[in-house]
């Protein structure tokens, strides 16, 4: 009896190890499905291909971003000009791939920083619930009854009255879209947070008496990684678009910093929208595919992530 008692609990210690080492991660289950994805393969590579293009392409550009040419004033495209000249005699193709850097710039710093505020005061406000949540929330509601357009062109009125830099705008758009986005995030992480502290897990930790450090950091925020990660991918191309938007409306990144939505502007008349559509189509083209391609890979990374999103749990 002994015996058989001894060696079913070597039995059993010889297999845990190796179930843990069969048993694939959370992680690596997310990957494969999303590896089975056609569509959101497609995206993930056409972005790496598209920031590589932006990063790396200028150096192998003859032109410089601003070398005017006074006598290749709006000429069409050519073995000189791939995408031909806008009304200074500036190589479109390479304020392109300039542009491509601002914009995805901003939207990739609008995204951390809106996920920063947005993840940490929905966390706080779902985990010590009470008088922080209620202040927290509210607050979160007064940001998202006030029209967002609006309040970016006025703020973007504001900031070319007080004459600020090219460059200081791009990061003064960031911080305007991050005060905007981080409500919408700390509303779904409070609900998470809600859902996930009343669970069976979160409970043996509190009977454990884990600290609420611990059960905070170690237990609970990792479980809402995969809501951060699709919201954090969305929040990407929303910022791009509305970027676009402003700057096209002469409100967000101004000349001489080029940006996808500044170089849609200088197609401001009927002429060059009827005759010269190098100079607008292929920002156009370039912020259609971005965002589409972000938006496909959001899609992907939900069903990836998402349990519930498993082909045997539908």
């Amino acid at each position: 009896m002994l015996s058989t008692l001894f060696s079913t609990r070597r039995l059993r210690k010889a297999i845990i190890p190796t179930m843990a080492n069969v048993t694939p991660s959370p992680w690596h289950l997310a990957w494969r499905t999303l590896r089975h994805n056609p569509l959101a393969m497609l995206s993930l590579a056409l972005l790496i291909i598209m920031a590589l293009w932006c990063v790396v392409g200028p150096y192998w550009s003859p032109w410089q971003n601003d070398a005017t040419d006074a006598l290749m004033v709006n000429k069409a495209p050519g073995a000189a000009h791939w995408l031909g000249t806008d009304f200074l005699g500036r190589d479109v193709y390479t304020r392109l791939l300039l542009a491509g850097r601002i914009s995805l710039m901003i939207g990739l710093m609008t995204m951390l920083l809106s996920v920063a505020l947005g993840y940490l005061l929905g966390a706080l406000a779902g985990y010590r619930g009470g008088i922080t949540d209620k202040l927290l929330m509210r607050l979160a509601d007064l940001v998202m009854t006030i029209p967002s357009l609006p309040l970016l062109i006025v703020a973007g009125a504001m900031l070319s009255e007080l004459d600020f830099s090219a460059e200081s705008r791009v990061y003064m758009v960031v911080i305007m879209l991050s005060l905007l986005e981080w409500p919408k995030l700390a509303r779904l992480v409070r609900g998470q947070i809600l859902s996930l502290r009343e669970r069976d897990f979160m409970l043996a930790t509190q009977v454990l008496g884990l600290s609420s450090r611990r059960r905070l950091f170690r237990h609970l925020l990792p479980n809402t990684v995969p809501l951060l990660i699709v919201m954090a991918t969305m929040g990407v191309a929303n910022a791009i678009l509305t970027e676009s938007a402003l700057s096209y409306l002469g409100l967000g990144v101004v000349p001489p910093t080029p940006s996808w939505g500044n170089m849609m502007d200088a197609a401001n008349s009927l002429i060059d929208f009827q005759r010269r559509p190098w100079l607008w189509m292929p920002p156009g083209i370039a912020i259609f595919l971005t965002v589409i391609a972000i938006n496909v890979l959001g899609d992907g990374l939900r069903d990836a992530l998402d349990p519930k999103m498993k082909p045997g749990l539908k």
